[in-house]
């Protein structure tokens, strides 16, 4: 047991995503995010899915691949915080459920963006660069690489 901390956890950053509710609210958000940009009237239905799919990606990648660390006060003696939170959830463990539910997400959202923009060249350009800006770093190759250095400390 830890003295002062309110969790069972070694690190409450490998459990989060297999929380209840946690895949309902995430669904739930997206709802909510392409909700407000369809009350924003001079906005298209095209241009509301592609933003929806650009805003969930890039929030997405700087939740999962950009902020390392946890913000618990965790007895691990630092090792987690060199860690994305992707690289933590499961501890590190490759095909978990939670894992495959953070990637399909993305694809899901991919194809129904795409469906509604009747695969407009453009924007199907963007949401493919947004989809694999998201999507490349989830591989097991780039489990811990953090490539030109960047994002290293």
């Amino acid at each position: 047991m830890n003295v002062g901390v309110a969790h069972s956890e070694v690190n409450p950053n490998t459990r989060v995503m297999n929380s209840r509710g946690i895949w309902v609210a995430y669904g739930i958000s997206v709802g909510v995010l392409h909700v407000v940009l369809l009350s924003i009237p001079f906005f298209s239905v095209p241009v509301v899915w592609t933003l929806t799919n650009v805003i969930h990606n890039l929030v997405m990648y700087v939740l999962l691949h950009t902020v390392k660390g946890t913000p618990f006060e965790t007895p691990d003696q630092g090792r987690d915080r060199l860690l994305t939170h992707w690289e933590q959830i499961d501890y590190g463990t490759q095909c978990t459920a939670a894992r495959k539910f953070l990637s399909i997400s993305p694809v899901v959202l991919y194809f129904l963006t795409s469906f509604y923009t009747k695969y407009d060249p453009a924007h199907f350009l963007v949401n493919t660069a947004s989809l694999l800006s998201v999507l490349l770093p989830k591989l097991p190759q780039f489990h811990g690489v953090r490539i030109f250095g960047i994002n290293k400390y």
